[in-house]
């Protein structure tokens, strides 16, 4: 995505290579960095003008994502869990929900996380259901924990949940807010890297809500229509990284390297082919029925990064041990090591896919 299809996206590019080691490893730019991302109009990019948005399909979401990942991992990962938020407003029947919560999301004056990673689990059959709900009246009681939850803005957030229900009954698709009497936010997990990315817990004990808050009603019948919205645009921060360590290592590429340059070119061809399918999947729906083909491709991008890190410190040499020539190429290195861990983790999805390959243990599509 080029700086001038995003409004301002040329200033907040460079405030971001600017700023990317800060973003990293510290939180004190956390409260900056959804603002700036909704000045240069990124949540509405794929959001339709009628709705306040610049107008697009979620394939230039991912675009955006992978634009600001290319910059900042950190900046990228909290871009997708607000744009993700979004999505599932945009999916929702619960028009009001929409209308009431996306301006503000749109502004970035409230942020959106997707709580959904332990529900995507569930879906696929790799993990119970972490909320539970108790019928009070015509409200539910909530109670549980999200450990690990991105973009929770200790200045105001909204976040997606599944929720478990009495007597078996059908999962619901909820969202809660930070000021909701009996929800807590933890203080910011201590992560490796991506520190200002607001990423932190959530407890639960005795939340009421009521069906304006209902995203969806069925989570069963909902979760496979949004998943490869979720996945799709958490390929994006795959796509921008790798896009940066191939530029650098490419960059890196002269006298006594030139044995690069061949599995360079086989890397850019890789990568290219598997934004096409993303590409051509998305637009299509395909991936509604077939997750598979969209586990795979993001099981391919993660490995993708991994050699084009490999290839970009093969191409700094030495000087990527060294503190400060070396100190971007250790950032991404770090970024790298974060994309498969990321919920659900290739290793999850592996475990999917052969689940999937046995017929009396299929759940991906159910």
């Amino acid at each position: 995505m080029s700086a001038t299809f995003i409004p301002c996206a040329a200033e907040l590019f460079a405030w971001l290579e600017t700023h990317a080691a800060s973003l990293d490893s510290e939180t004190d730019l956390a409260a900056e960095l959804l603002p700036r991302l909704a000045a240069a109009g990124l949540p509405g990019v794929g959001v339709a003008e009628a709705l306040g948005g610049d107008g697009g399909d979620v394939t230039d979401g991912v675009e955006a994502i992978a634009a600001v990942s290319e910059r900042s991992l950190a900046a990228g990962f909290v871009l997708w869990g607000h744009r993700t938020y979004i999505e599932y407003l945009l999916q929702s029947p619960n028009a009001a929900l929409r209308d009431r919560q996306l301006p503000d999301l749109l502004a970035g004056r409230a942020a959106g996380a997707t709580g959904l990673s332990n529900a995507m689990k569930f879906l696929s059959g790799l993990a119970e259901l972490q909320v539970c709900a108790r019928t009070q009246g015509d409200r539910l009681a909530l109670d549980g924990k999200l450990p690990w939850v991105t973009n929770l803005r200790p200045q105001g957030f909204h976040v997606a949940t599944v929720v478990a229900r009495e007597n078996g009954a059908t999962p619901l698709v909820i969202s809660l807010a930070h000021d909701d009497p009996g929800l807590v936010r933890s203080a910011d997990l201590d992560l490796l890297s991506l520190r200002a990315s607001n990423t932190a817990a959530v407890s639960l004990s005795g939340v009421q809500v009521g069906t304006e808050r209902v995203i969806h009603d069925d989570a069963g019948a909902w979760l496979p229509m949004v998943r490869p919205a979720f996945l799709g645009l958490q390929c994006g921060m795959s796509i921008g990284l790798a896009r940066r360590a191939l530029a650098e290592a490419r960059r890196g590429v002269g006298t006594g390297r030139e044995a690069l340059t061949e599995p360079l070119a086989k890397l850019d061809a890789m990568l290219a082919e598997q934004e096409r399918m993303l590409r051509d999947g998305l637009r299509s729906g395909a991936f509604e029925s077939e997750p598979a083909t969209l586990f795979r491709i993001r099981i391919a991008l993660a490995d993708i990064i991994g050699h084009a890190v490999g290839l970009e410190l093969q191409a700094t040499g030495g000087r990527a041990f060294l503190r400060s020539p070396g100190a971007e190429f250790g950032r991404r290195w770090h970024e790298a090591a974060f994309i498969p861990i990321v919920t659900p983790s290739v290793l999850q999805l592996k475990a999917a896919l052969a689940a999937e390959a046995t017929p009396s243990r299929r759940t991906m599509t159910h």
